[in-house]
């Protein structure tokens, strides 16, 4: 199915209130840094802060976005579903840093009447990396992040962050155990026991055909998420079944963009079977 509409409204919705967040609610932050942690910024439904360790030998510098919302509250994976807006992290051009990726913990599927979001409901860590030019010298680096915090209504949370940044001996304890945390929370890797191993548009394209192998534990059908344009998600799967020693199952893809052609495109997908999730990605030739 898709989420481009309702995720239009809910855009619209956030830009909104965005103009009630600067009139009335304050984003705070504590009085004392340290180089690596930002402090937190507040906002009604949660909390957020940036925590980076220095910049290795090659110019990766490691780093998270730390989002805490509150009891009752949501913030969004990468692709929120059926509303809401994804995370989203920007580095000052004049810092000399280029963002190459960031990262996702596994999510959750929250249903919320007959709205689907696709989210966090407790503290999250999304880890990312960047590359530094010259990253033997002092890095003065700024980033403005922006989320949606959501309960009854969505809250639009945008704050600017600064970190200094220089070279250290050894590794800071502190912000290595969060990152680290973080990395191990992530989706795996495709593996021999749990893979797509086959996928295809079938039915005029309407219909996306998976062929999955799963883990040898796994007793429950599996969830499975695929991201196609931005803003479209599959949720449904249909006909599942058993297949030799996996698991096939149909997805039906719904409307997607005008005039869209798929060939040379990736989408992406996340299968969570008991308590391993994996990612990967789908080429279509």
């Amino acid at each position: 199915m898709t989420a481009k509409s309702a995720r239009s409204s809910s855009i619209r919705t956030f830009v909104a209130l965005a103009a009630c967040l600067v009139a009335g609610i304050t984003v705070s932050f504590a009085n004392t840094s340290r180089a690596e942690i930002t402090p937190w910024a507040t906002n009604e439904g949660g909390r957020m802060r940036i925590v980076a360790l220095p910049p290795e030998p090659d110019g990766t510098v490691r780093g998270a976005l730390q989002i805490e919302p509150k009891p009752g509250w949501i913030t969004y994976w990468k692709e929120p579903g059926d509303a809401g807006i994804p995370p989203q992290v920007v580095f000052s051009k004049a810092s000399g840093v280029t963002l190459s990726h960031v990262s996702y913990p596994v999510p959750k599927r929250i249903d919320n009447g007959k709205l689907r979001d696709i989210g966090y409901d407790r503290p999250v860590t999304l880890p990312f990396e960047l590359k530094v030019d010259g990253p033997h010298k002092s890095l003065n680096l700024g980033a403005s992040a922006f989320v949606g915090l959501c309960r009854n209504i969505c809250i639009p949370f945008q704050a600017e962050f600064s970190l200094a940044l220089g070279s250290t001996k050894g590794t800071p304890a502190e912000e290595a155990m969060i990152l680290n945390i973080a990395a191990s929370r992530l989706p795996e890797g495709p593996s021999d026991d749990f893979a797509v191993t086959h996928y295809a548009m079938t039915h005029g394209r309407n219909i996306l055909s998976l062929k999955l192998k799963l883990p040898e534990q796994t007793s429950e059908p599996p969830q499975v998420i695929v991201t196609g344009p931005e803003g479209h998600v599959l949720f449904d799967g249909i006909n599942g079944r058993q297949d030799g020693d996996g698991y096939a199952l149909d997805m039906p893809v719904g409307k997607l963009p005008k005039n869209y052609d798929i060939n040379g495109k990736r989408w992406g997908i996340l299968v969570i079977a008991g308590n391993r999730a994996m990612e990967t990605s789908l080429a279509f030739e």
